[in-house]
């Protein structure tokens, strides 16, 4: 059987390897307790592999094949999965200054072929200035060491050639709460500074940016909050590689989502928030005016 093959570093091996254990568990009518039990594991070691939080051995993978009564010719493939899972990203260079589970994410970016953001409080990562990045930095961590700021801002910045690189491009479809164009992070020069790399980035063919009058009425990004729902689709095709993620951003950690029911659910929100959403270089010239 053929298997997706990984891309940079570990986090879509790890996923995928997980989501193929986890429908062999399945098929074999065991319930994680059950397969815990045989492998003399414990159940959240089990749910760490199938979620993709953790990386694994060819001989455990042997192992959980054999319990589960896997078929032969799925076992290879599935063990050189388990081999994929060890690398490592270019982002681990960084991992001082990333926050628990973020570098989940990060790799998750790294491979998607589709980013659709909405964003309510702040300009998305992916479309921030270094200064304004830094000032936002600045303020949300008060007393922060000169040196971990720049490294901060460095990541920041590093994961942003994914939307310019001549090879694939993510096409990245953001829709933003105009208020946010007004806000003035950093001061009147880096505000300006960052109006002007949006109408920059707007003009790019896999990028578009859109905004939520502040007049609209009820969509709802209201109840949503802020996400991102990241897709991986063959190259130059629909087709799906991976299932999607939506990533949630809460004051208390990241969260990832990827069951049908709550993606169809964050695919409706987007589609709500687009229908009264409108092309976004019209509000960042009247921003950039007002400064």
């Amino acid at each position: 059987m053929a298997l997706p093959q990984g891309t940079t570093g570990s986090t879509m091996p790890r996923r995928q390897l997980g989501r193929h254990l986890r429908d062999l568990r399945n098929r074999a009518r065991m319930t994680t307790r059950m397969a815990a039990q045989q492998l003399e594991w414990s159940e959240a070691k089990i749910w760490r592999i199938e979620t993709g939080q953790t990386s694994l051995r060819s001989l455990d993978v042997e192992a959980m094949c054999k319990i589960y009564g896997a078929p032969t010719d799925l076992v290879e493939p599935l063990t050189a999965l388990a081999r994929e899972t060890k690398a490592r990203g270019w982002w681990t260079a960084y991992s001082d200054v990333i926050g628990e589970g973020f570098d989940v994410y990060i790799g998750l970016e790294e491979a998607a072929t589709r980013l659709s953001t909405y964003e309510n409080e702040l300009i998305p990562g992916l479309l921030q200035t270094e200064s304004y990045a830094r000032a936002l930095f600045t303020a949300a961590r008060p007393g922060i060491a000169e040196d971990e700021l720049e490294r901060r801002v460095a990541l920041r910045i590093a994961r942003q050639t994914l939307v310019t690189r001549g090879d694939s491009p993510v096409q990245l479809d953001v829709v933003i709460s105009e208020p946010v164009l007004w806000h003035r992070i950093g001061g009147t020069a880096v505000a300006a500074d960052q109006l002007d790399r949006l109408r920059e980035l707007s003009e790019l063919p896999n990028v578009r940016i859109q905004l939520v009058p502040a007049e609209s009425g009820y969509h709802e990004g209201m109840d949503s909050g802020r996400f991102v729902m990241l897709e991986f689709t063959e190259a130059g095709t629909a087709e799906p590689l991976e299932p999607p993620v939506v990533y949630l951003e809460s004051y208390t950690g990241p969260v990832y989502l990827d069951k049908d029911h709550d993606i169809d659910k964050y695919r409706n929100a987007f589609t709500s928030i687009k229908s009264v959403a409108v092309d976004a270089r019209a509000g960042i010239e009247e921003a950039r005016t007002g400064i």
